[in-house]
């Protein structure tokens, strides 16, 4: 996906095949929507979209228990902010219904950081909807934001309503409910690839923002977890031997530091895989000494 933030470091650090002279700013790497597919890449399904997967094959390759949704319920991606974003929100699922848009939460891994990058997430302290709106008035809302250095392998998580922007220099893997609704606030004066300034959503922004949510932090894995929300949990798999995906239901996998197997396939940094609920092929074995991988899946129904 083109954007007037995106860079080329997906192509100069994770080996991806990008359009000549675009900037690239997202990867829509596992992905089931109108307007993206997912495709079988080899083997019997080859072919086959996720979408066709989820809707007349779902218990085979996802697994029992799953949420009865017309499409698969995540979208993974890799972003790449060689610019700051846009100060954003995206709506939580009572305020997403009232405005026709679809409820996000998502989750951050840096999976590359420049020095001086940083995340802009929360409000400071004292922030009140007053006061925010007087800041949009006078252009000094990014005074608004809480902010903070990163580095690489830091994890963010973003629940629906939290504002926020990913700062210049950050390589990410996003992994999100599947939905595509973004209100922006601010977005530094900037003009659109068309040259012209990019459209604002500020009456739905300021419905949607958490004004209680201040100071939340980057994390780093709290044993192998960084992630649990009901929509998707994510694990961060060090790889010091021959890991095993147990249980009846599907995982996402994703390469984030040297090279891995998976049946007969070899994977690289950037590169993303689903094992399927009834595959044999369960051992995630590491090729390089220093191979990790995050694992997805979505969590049971209590």
């Amino acid at each position: 996906m083109e954007r007037v933030w995106g860079g080329r470091r997906m192509e100069h650090l994770l080996g991806k095949h990008l359009p000549q002279s675009v900037r690239i700013g997202e990867s829509w790497e596992i992905v089931d929507r109108e307007e993206a597919q997912s495709v079988v890449h080899e083997g019997p399904l080859r072919g086959r979209t996720l979408h066709e997967l989820w809707t007349e094959q779902r218990a085979e390759i996802f697994g029992p228990g799953l949420p009865d949704t017309a499409r698969f319920p995540l979208l993974c991606k890799i972003l790449d902010a060689q610019e700051r974003l846009s100060v954003q929100v995206h709506p939580p699922a009572a305020v997403a219904a009232h405005l026709h848009g679809e409820p996000k939460t998502e989750m951050w891994y840096i999976l590359d950081a420049l020095l001086d990058s940083d995340l802009y997430a929360g409000l400071r302290p004292g922030v009140t909807r007053a006061g925010f709106e007087a800041a949009l008035a006078d252009g000094t809302v990014a005074d608004q934001i809480h902010s903070f250095p990163v580095s690489t392998g830091d994890a963010m998580f973003i629940p629906s309503g939290r504002i926020h922007a990913i700062g210049a220099g950050n390589l990410i893997v996003e992994i999100q409910q599947n939905s595509d609704t973004t209100y922006r606030v601010f977005d530094w004066n900037r003009l659109g690839l068309d040259g012209r300034p990019r459209a604002l959503h500020v009456a739905a922004s300021l419905e949607s923002i958490d004004f209680t949510d201040t100071e939340p932090h980057a994390v780093r894995a709290d044993g192998e977890i960084i992630a649990d929300c009901p929509y998707f949990h994510v694990e961060k798999w060090v790889l010091d031997r021959t890991r095993v995906h147990g249980g009846a239901r599907f995982a996402i996998f994703a390469v984030i530091v040297g090279r891995v197997r998976c049946g007969a396939r070899e994977f690289g940094r950037g590169a993303f895989f689903l094992v399927a609920a009834d595959s044999t092929a369960r051992e995630i074995i590491p090729l390089t000494p220093d191979a990790a991988v995050l694992r997805t899946t979505i969590p049971e129904k209590s």
